[in-house]
């Protein structure tokens, strides 16, 4: 099967199952949109959603946040992972987004990534999800589904060479809810530990299938 024709089955399957879709992490504005995204780095959604209501209860905008003190954020996100570090993230980027941009989560890319905590994968989530503008972020699901599947080439062995390759076989108008699709697929379907390829509609043409 060529790349191309790969991808058309792939994106058409992906478009009949989940036509809408979106993050699982819950949020009630961007800023706090971004906070969940930053907490949720090397930790499960689940997780992130069952510390966020509290931590959003007390500091529910930058303003706020901005004038906590880290180790008060500490105490709502200590469950997760890296809490230290996210915590200190949190209390500079709502800082920055107070002091510099008027207290709103600036929406273009290379101002995103000046906020503390914020790399290339959740800026890419920032303006996909919160301001729906095509983008591919790349986190651990995305990189591992896209490989096993054949998307990319074994030379993409960074997320930014995945996320090139990615951007330029999937059309603008499906980059934002690819990412989620692969994402949600690797997340239940072809995870980590094992690939449950019985379950997978991409078995026939998947090179990685182990139920040929």
């Amino acid at each position: 099967m060529k790349k191309s024709e790969l991808y058309k089955y792939v994106l058409d399957y992906f478009r009949g199952i989940h036509p809408e879709v979106t993050t699982e992490l819950e949020f009630g504005s961007v800023f706090q949109l971004l906070v969940a995204v930053v907490l949720s780095a090397q930790c499960t959604d689940k997780r992130i959603n069952q510390v966020t209501p509290e931590l959003f209860a007390h500091y529910p905008d930058a303003r706020s946040m901005a004038e906590a003190d880290e180790f008060e954020v500490y105490e709502y996100v200590k469950s997760v992972s890296y809490p230290n570090a996210k915590a200190r993230h949190l209390v500079e980027l709502a800082r920055m987004i107070q002091n510099e941009y008027g207290g709103e989560v600036p929406h273009d890319f290379d101002s995103l990534l000046r906020l503390p905590g914020v790399g290339r994968k959740t800026a890419n989530v920032m303006l996909a999800v919160a301001f729906g503008e095509a983008a591919m972020p790349v986190d651990t699901h995305v990189f591992r589904v896209s490989h096993r599947l054949g998307l990319v080439p074994r030379t993409a062995d960074t997320p930014l060479k995945v996320e090139q390759h990615l951007v330029k076989h999937i059309p603008a108008d499906d980059l934002a809810k690819a990412h989620h699709w692969l994402l949600l697929h690797g997340r239940y379907i072809c995870t980590s530990r094992k690939a449950h390829c019985e379950k997978c509609e991409f078995k026939a043409v998947c090179p990685s299938s182990t139920c040929k």
